[in-house]
């Protein structure tokens, strides 16, 4: 798939209707959601019907399940996501009707005219981290704007079109379209090379960011201060005269945390700023939350907001949909369901879940996401997996890819078995939730793990157990 490339950005007042192919996305929803908030008038049409196609309803969008060229109506933009092909019938209508077509990255841009954006990004952590820094000014009365790719667990929503200033967006690296965003801030949690399908190399993945890093009208760059990714950047941000804040546990971090304490469903640090030291309290459990919190912290220092009212603000947050979400007991075990999908966030997932369990075992069922994915870091997703006491490992989720020879989920559960781990491999999703119903026991704390559709797995195991 060729990386998106920035278009020139007009207000919404001058797009007419607008329709969205693939409303239902996780990144469309809430674009589409915020347009009818804005007043204009929305279509939008997905291969499936869904609970985020009803919700949308509900916000007066009109709806349509599959796609059809009538979809289009009196439309005169069509926004489409990375994943359409060209062979789309709506969006081939589109073209030969000449309306204008913009990636849903343009059309989020077009909201963010006239506002003080913010743009956070990363390889890991993004949603979590724009989640938290929405909910962190609006605790504050701020009243910002935001499109997150995940409803907050505290609304249901991953959208908002407040009165405030502030414009948070979570950017997505995986495609390029973080680049079309006009933003004030930019927050960069971490850079670890993914997505090379899109990007060819690494160098070129890197390059990505410090595009966006040094692009016309960003005035603040928050970084990692413990990645080295992010701490490679920092002297070409500095080179281009733009400000860099940084966070994380290193001793050089203008937003310090210190005092870390994991071991149970909430986390805690002391943090130290410019001009405030104080406690940093999450009812969500996990350094890597401690460490999204800092950025959040950042960024809204960036903004002009006293890190004290920030910090109070943080323990509002009670996390994203599909972020650690619990979702449901069975027979003694408790089951939650995540989004990780690279072997950094596997890790990091574990580590987090691992005091939770307690005495009981932790069982992962796994499906990897995309199959080059899976090719590049297989062995990757074993050493991460391992972690585990039990491990079920799923087939490729395809999403916007074609099969690769040879790529197979057996990639991952083959590594799995080599550093140790006990494996059970199924090639059928749909026996999932009976394998994991039948492997759990009484004090089990279990995950379903990755970015495809084994979030369903979870309350098919409940109802198989029942």
């Amino acid at each position: 798939m060729a990386l998106v490339k920035p278009v020139p950005l007009v207000g919404t007042g001058e797009l007419g209707g607008v329709h969205f192919i693939a409303i239902g996305g996780a990144g469309m929803s809430g674009i589409a959601a915020a347009y009818a908030a804005s007043g204009v008038r929305v279509s939008g049409s997905d291969q499936a019907d869904s609970a985020t196609l009803r919700q949308l309803q509900r916000d007066g969008i009109e709806v349509h399940v599959g796609h059809d060229p009538a979809n289009l109506g009196d439309a005169r933009t069509v926004v489409v996501s990375s994943a359409i092909r060209e062979s789309n019938v709506e969006l081939a209508e589109a073209r030969r009707r000449g309306l204008r077509v913009w990636h849903r990255s343009a059309a989020l841009g077009a909201l963010m005219l006239g506002r003080r954006g913010v743009a956070i990004t990363g390889t890991h952590g993004k949603t979590t981290t724009t989640g938290m820094t929405a909910e962190m000014l609006a605790g504050l009365g701020a009243d910002p704007s935001y499109v997150i790719g995940s409803p907050l667990a505290s609304t249901g929503h991953s959208s908002r079109l407040g009165a405030g200033e502030a414009f948070v967006v979570e950017a997505d690296e995986s495609d390029g379209s973080f680049l079309q965003y006009p933003a004030e801030v930019v927050a960069i949690t971490n850079i670890e090379a993914d997505h090379l399908d899109n990007w060819g190399t690494e160098q070129a993945y890197f390059e990505g960011f410090v595009a966006l890093a040094t692009a016309p009208g960003v005035a603040t760059v928050v970084l990692s201060a413990d990645d080295p990714g992010t701490r490679a950047l920092r002297g070409l941000v500095e080179g281009e005269g733009r400000r860099v804040l940084t966070f994380g546990e290193s001793e050089q971090a203008d937003v310090r945390l210190t005092e870390i304490a994991v071991d149970g469903p909430s986390a805690s640090a002391l943090l130290s700023a410019p001009g405030d030291s104080g406690a940093l309290r999450l009812a969500v459990p996990g350094r890597y939350n401690l460490l999204n919190a800092a950025a959040g912290y950042a960024i809204g220092r960036a903004l002009g907001v006293p890190g004290p009212e920030l910090r109070a603000a943080a323990e509002l947050f009670r996390g994203t949909y599909r972020r650690f979400s619990y979702v449901g007991e069975l027979a003694g075990a408790r089951i939650y369901d995540d989004y990780a999908h690279h072997p950094t966030e596997v890790r990091a997932l574990l580590a987090a879940a691992r005091p939770l369990a307690g005495d009981g075992r932790l069982v992962v069922c796994f499906q990897p996401h995309l199959f080059s994915r899976t090719r590049d870091f297989a062995a990757d997703f074993g050493t991460a997996l391992a972690a585990a006491d039990e491990v079920i490992v799923l087939d490729v989720y395809p999403a916007r890819e074609d099969p690769i020879p040879g790529v197979t989920g057996e990639l991952v559960a083959d590594a799995a078995r080599t550093a140790g781990a006990k494996v059970t491999y199924v090639a059928d999703k749909a026996a999932a939730p009976g394998v994991l119903a039948g492997a759990l026991r009484p004090g089990d704390l279990a995950l379903t793990v990755g970015a495809g559709d084994v979030t369903a797995v979870g309350p098919a195991a409940l109802e198989a157990g029942r």
